[in-house]
């Protein structure tokens, strides 16, 4: 697993170096005041992070990480990515914000993080990069105080089963050399490890590390522009037709903590 770790760790870095520089991702626009949070995620716990505090958990360069932080979270932000890690911490300083960053894999966090926390947050192409969702949810459980919430918005994964990946996980990763999903992508690419992982994985992960399912909800749009055929229905909705029905292409889970 260490091997494909690293592979990631330096598509990743690469990528985020693209990264910044995209509209898809809009820096100026976020250190304007913009957030970076969708509906999906912020009609989930809303104003219930205020005080309060949350992980996010493979967060990339954070610009999610310090919108939690704009609504009056205490965040804590971790990546595997170096690049990722020490451009986070740059827009924190730039846009006023205290935040911490740490660069780790999932799942090592337990060994970076000292604290527990009242919400742990992940959304959108994110169980792909991990091979072991059991040892994923186990994370994310010991990273929770009783009571506290796990929020998870992710792509569906039918909509990756359409594009010709497997619908269930395997035992090996695919193994592809890639371009990024912004607009700025060019003729650069990286190679990376992913994963496939069906719904009932995802829910039986977490089940099993003793969290309680509160909400499992499916949407049939996507609030990104990142696959191919998807269609504008306005409102920063785009959706996915096959054989003429929708398709969906987004799931939202929230867990608790006993």
């Amino acid at each position: 697993m260490e091997e494909y770790l690293e592979i990631n760790r330096k598509g990743w870095d690469a990528r985020t170096r693209i990264h910044l520089d995209s509209c898809f991702y809009d820096v100026p626009g976020f250190l304007a005041g913009k957030s970076s949070l969708n509906e999906i995620e912020l009609d989930a716990l809303g104003d219930e992070v205020k005080g309060k505090s949350l992980l996010h958990l493979q967060c990339h360069f954070g610009l999610d990480t310090l919108s939690w932080a704009r609504l009056g979270a205490e965040v804590t932000g971790l990546d595997l990515s170096t690049e990722a890690v020490n451009q986070a911490r740059e827009l924190a300083s730039k846009a006023g914000l205290v935040a911490e960053f740490v660069c780790a894999d999932v799942y090592s966090a337990r060994q970076e993080l000292q604290q527990e926390f009242d919400f742990v947050f992940s959304s959108y192409g994110v169980l792909c990069w991990l091979p072991d969702l059991d040892k994923w949810a186990k994370t994310i459980a010991a990273s929770l105080k009783s009571g506290g919430t796990f929020l998870l918005a992710e792509f569906h994964p039918v909509q990756a089963l359409l594009e010709g990946y497997s619908y269930f996980n395997q035992p090996e990763p695919d193994m592809e050399q890639e371009g990024t999903y912004t607009e700025n992508a060019g003729a650069d690419s990286e190679l990376f490890a992913t994963w496939s992982h069906s719904v009932s994985e995802v829910i039986n992960a977490l089940l099993k590390a003793g969290l309680q399912l509160v909400e499992f909800k499916e949407y049939d749009f996507s609030p990104y522009n990142c696959f191919e055929g998807l269609v504008d229905a306005g409102d920063g909705r785009y959706m996915l037709q096959h054989g003429e029905q929708s398709v969906p292409l987004v799931y939202r889970i929230r867990a608790v903590k006993p």
